[in-house]
């Protein structure tokens, strides 16, 4: 799931004519065929634009819990922020868990990449790996998998690795792009309140529009 999906990106950010953002990466998006390979679906909310031309703002649309915090904030789909989506996704895989989710009690609301880094700060990465799995992978290419999600999920895009260069690394053509020991911090503001932004679709997603 994990080269195929940055495969389908880097094709869509690199390779296509014009560059196609697709600004809904989740994974209800994620289809697989019979051999289990990756197929990218719903390009309602996608964007072309020029590869040399900046990107202009528009509305805000997404899924709550993939959007990256610089899209939410300003409304500018890029390849950067495709990526932060992707880097949610592979957590999500990875981890077994929902973006935003509960903690086991049902008494707390989780943020997932933010759970990662605390257990990576940590130097436990390897303890948000899906309980199910029982211990029963490779430990070197899990850690590999987290990291990349979590240097995806930056909060600085400019940090962010280009699709073509995740999928370098998850091919082992190149050395995984370095991963802070903690979260670095950036500082946003929004007018709006979560009950202004956010409806739910039909799958119980909470989509955002702004």
């Amino acid at each position: 799931v994990a080269i195929g999906l940055a495969s389908a990106l880097s094709y869509l950010h690199h390779e296509c004519e014009q560059q196609v953002v697709h600004r809904d990466i989740k994974t209800s998006n994620i289809m697989l065929d019979i051999n289990f390979n990756a197929r990218l679906g719903d390009f309602g909310l996608a964007r072309l634009t020029e590869h040399d031309k900046s990107p202009v703002s528009t509305l805000t649309a997404g899924t709550m819990g993939y959007l990256a915090p610089e899209y939410l904030q300003y409304g500018t789909a890029t390849e950067k922020t495709d990526a932060f989506s992707y880097g949610v996704v592979i957590l999500e895989v990875a981890c077994g868990r929902r973006p935003i989710d509960k903690e086991r009690d049902g008494q707390k609301t989780v943020n997932l990449v933010d759970w990662v880094w605390r257990l990576h700060s940590e130097g436990k990465v390897l303890e948000a790996v899906d309980e199910r799995l029982k211990g029963e992978f490779d430990a070197e290419m899990m850690k590999k998998l987290l990291l990349v999600g979590l240097i995806c999920a930056h909060p600085d895009s400019n940090e962010r690795p280009s699709m073509r260069r995740v999928l370098q690394i998850l091919n082992n053509e190149v050395e995984p792009s370095p991963v802070p020991k903690m979260k670095p911090t950036l500082s946003f503001t929004c007018g709006l309140s979560l009950e202004d932004i956010v409806s739910e679709d039909e799958e119980g997603d909470s989509i955002v529009y702004v």
